[in-house]
């Protein structure tokens, strides 16, 4: 609200993914307050497009005889409504703003000219613009060289919520599920809010798996397809990098994918990869030690997961599914991988669980292939500025991890391979996170630290 207190006038951009509640902050933060609001259209002509505009504007009390034939002109008519509106502050929301920039339609310079030649003069404008297409707000709002360059006076990226979010939610919501169950819904979910919402109360966890994704009339069935399509006017090349990125656990280089995803390699790549990073699908990370031209790609999106695991080869359906798989070998190595995201998203938290969360760090992931060492792979390393580096294992079990000789050798390997590597004289600490924590046993006392999953919660 300090953009509505202000003495001038101000212009917001809201972005993130879709389904993460851009829309909902918005109208919750301004509620009676919105002057003008107006969503754009999907895949529909220009023409249509500002027929649309028209008729909203109308809807909102304008004046205007005939729809415009350009954007210039739905500007004009748009200042000139706010002109004679009686509000102090004229709360301005156009949503969906990628969709409004059709081919050939010229809206960008229309609206740079709206904001810079009426809007930015006057002291009592709140102009809040909002996309899923993150890719297009960063593009053309952010690094704009043009009319709109350095214009924005704040910004917001809107993040999916973390498991102590999705926690107070499902509370909020009385939905009466355990910590482990919220995890566990989180694997599936991510913390897209959205998602969230549409679970039942009085139902478990399996059961609101099962309605949302595997019923016959399961809302999110086709959510995958209908994400994508929101988001990119071309999905495919991004859902073929998707696809390839989704059977290598650690990621890819550019080099891999362009091998594992041909019709993505067609000069486009680097903006590829940069939109599903600013999407935040998939993250980039470079080995410790490695340069940034041999950056790895990794998908690290929950839901896009879950889906390449038991949705898009599935075939025939069956209300019960995801009820029946529960204990399964297939449900269980799911569980592993989904677990080590989940970790991996919230570094924050097992940083602060091992109390150096005041301690300048960096993160990594690492492995090697190197035919002369014995392969080993490291998910998570925090590598810290007082001379020390957890490698962090993640290990999702039911009841309490039991260390082996055969996990104890793993381990070892692992910190041997990887001082060997990287020639690193750092001190090198196993740190384990486990969901219910681990058994002592005469293996256990190689562990350095071990937190549980109660840790990312905090």
């Amino acid at each position: 609200m300090n953009a509505y207190k202000s003495k001038r006038s101000e212009f917001i951009a809201i972005y993130g993914r879709r389904r993460i509640g851009k829309t909902y902050l918005v109208r919750e933060t301004f509620a009676n307050k919105l002057t003008f609001s107006y969503s754009g259209m999907a895949n529909v002509s220009t023409k249509m497009q500002l027929f649309n505009f028209q008729t909203v504007l109308k809807q909102h009390g304008a004046q205007v005889d005939k729809a415009p034939t350009n954007w210039i002109e739905a500007f004009y008519q748009l200042a000139n409504f706010l002109e004679l509106h009686p509000a102090k502050k004229k709360v301005v929301f156009l949503d969906e703003l990628p969709w409004m920039d059709g081919p050939k339609s010229s809206f960008l310079p229309a609206f740079e000219n709206f904001w810079n030649a009426w809007a930015s003069m006057r002291k009592d404008i709140v102009l809040i613009i909002c996309g899923s297409a993150t890719s297009w707000i960063v593009k053309k709002i952010f690094r704009n060289k043009g009319g709109l360059h350095n214009r924005l006076t704040d910004q917001i990226h809107l993040l999916p919520f973390t498991l102590n979010e999705c926690e107070q939610y499902a509370n909020a919501m009385k939905l009466g599920l355990s910590r482990k169950l919220i995890l566990e819904g989180y694997m599936v979910l991510g913390g897209v809010p959205y998602y969230w919402s549409m679970l039942k109360k009085g139902l478990s966890m399996a059961e609101n798996i099962n309605s949302l994704f595997f019923a016959r009339d399961a809302k999110l069935k086709n959510e995958f397809n209908d994400l994508y399509a929101s988001l990119f006017k071309n999905p495919e090349p991004y859902k073929a990098i998707i696809l390839a990125l989704g059977n290598k656990k650690i990621g890819m280089t550019r080099e891999d994918i362009k091998e594992h995803a041909p019709s993505a390699n067609n000069g486009k790549l680097k903006d590829y990869l940069d939109d599903l990073e600013n999407c935040g699908f998939i993250r980039r990370y470079n080995s410790i030690g490695s340069k940034n031209k041999n950056a790895m790609f990794q998908l690290v999106d929950n839901f896009t997961l879950f889906h390449f695991k038991f949705i898009a080869d599935r075939k025939g359906t069956d209300d019960r599914y995801w009820q029946k798989i529960q204990g399964s070998p297939i449900y269980h190595t799911w569980c592993g991988l989904a677990f080590e995201r989940v970790c991996l998203l919230h570094s924050k938290n097992i940083k602060v669980a091992l109390g150096i969360d005041g301690i300048l760090t960096t993160e990594y992931s690492w492995f090697s292939n190197r035919q002369q060492q014995n392969g080993a792979q490291i998910d998570l390393l925090i590598d810290r500025l007082d001379q020390a580096i957890n490698l962090i294992e993640c290990k999702y079990v039911k009841g309490k991890f039991s260390i082996d000789s055969k996990y104890a050798n793993n381990l070892q390997n692992k910190i041997d391979t990887f001082r060997n590597v990287t020639n690193t004289r750092k001190s090198l600490f196993i740190t384990l996170i486990t969901a219910e924590g681990i058994v002592e046993n005469n293996y256990s006392k190689e562990i350095d630290n071990s937190i549980t999953a109660d840790a990312l919660f905090s």
